[in-house]
């Protein structure tokens, strides 16, 4: 159902330079961590860039601003869209923003340095109809696309483990494209754990996995449920797949039989989603 990554997701070692944009590493090169852009920022920052990213943060009451970098164009198109400005924005060229970036970014004219959002606790996620639960999805871009998902087909949480997952900031925050501000996360110590407080909590617990004993739309769903994915390529752990409720798979029509996890995710939302809404 899910496809293996033709490069499995690494966290690099942070880039040597304290200085944000600083060069690093053999011959100018520089190193960050998943899912961070360049530079020493400490972890209590989230890092935000490009339009949907900021924006949407900027309309959030709840995310503070420590600092936004704008463009002209940027900022006028702020101002022409009547975008809140919490923070007196610091009007700069584009390549002052290039700095800070990976070369691929794509910023277009925003930057922004912001408390990361509250975390949920694991009894407040389980008062919504549809959480979505991830084990050890390290990529950033995954995880991103997944918040995007999330955020599009109303998921009350996204309920992760504190370690072995990336960061909310710099690539995820890009690939979420706004979703961040609109799916609050909750970090536990120890996923079966939490699950099993869940299914106390009377959360129906079903694990996407390619040897499901049904497809997901043959499956009964009600609220609130949990919707389990796994990494690419190593999918479910065999203790978050002995905690499930029920293993459901994916059934697909056409030649390719198996999903990237972020669009494996946002069809088993969908799926979800509507049988919750027949339930009701």
């Amino acid at each position: 159902m899910i496809d293996r990554p033709r490069h499995p997701p690494h966290r690099p070692q942070r880039p040597p330079s304290p200085r944000p944009g600083g060069a690093g590493g053999r011959h100018g090169e520089r190193e960050r961590p998943a899912g961070r852009p360049f530079g020493e920022w400490p972890d209590d920052v989230a890092i935000l860039y490009g339009w949907h990213s900021v924006s949407e943060a900027l309309r959030n009451p709840h995310r503070r601003f420590r600092k936004l970098m704008a463009t002209e164009n940027a900022l006028k198109r702020l101002n022409d869209e009547s975008v809140p400005l919490s923070v007196e924005p610091e009007v700069v060229r584009p390549g002052a923003i290039d700095r800070l970036l990976d070369r691929d970014a794509v910023h277009q004219g925003l930057f922004a340095e912001c408390d990361p959002l509250p975390a949920l606790s694991l009894k407040e996620a389980a008062q919504n109809d549809l959480l979505l639960v991830l084990d050890q999805i390290t990529d950033p871009h995954n995880v991103g696309a997944i918040v995007r998902s999330a955020a599009a087909l109303k998921v009350g949480a996204i309920i992760t483990t504190a370690r072995h997952s990336p960061a909310a900031t710099g690539v995820l925050a890009k690939s979420a494209s706004g979703g961040l501000e609109h799916v609050p996360f909750c970090f536990v110590g120890n996923l079966a754990r939490a699950l099993e407080e869940l299914k106390v909590q009377g959360v129906q617990v079903v694990g996407l996995d390619s040897e499901g004993a049904a497809d997901l739309t043959d499956t009964a769903l009600r609220a609130p449920l949990a919707l389990v994915l796994g990494a690419e390529g190593k999918g479910l752990r065999q203790l978050t797949r002995q905690t499930c409720d029920v293993l459901a798979r994916i059934d697909l029509p056409g030649a390719i039989v198996s999903l990237n996890v972020s669009n494996a995710a946002v069809l088993a939302l969908h799926i979800a989603h509507r049988a919750i809404d027949r339930a009701r």
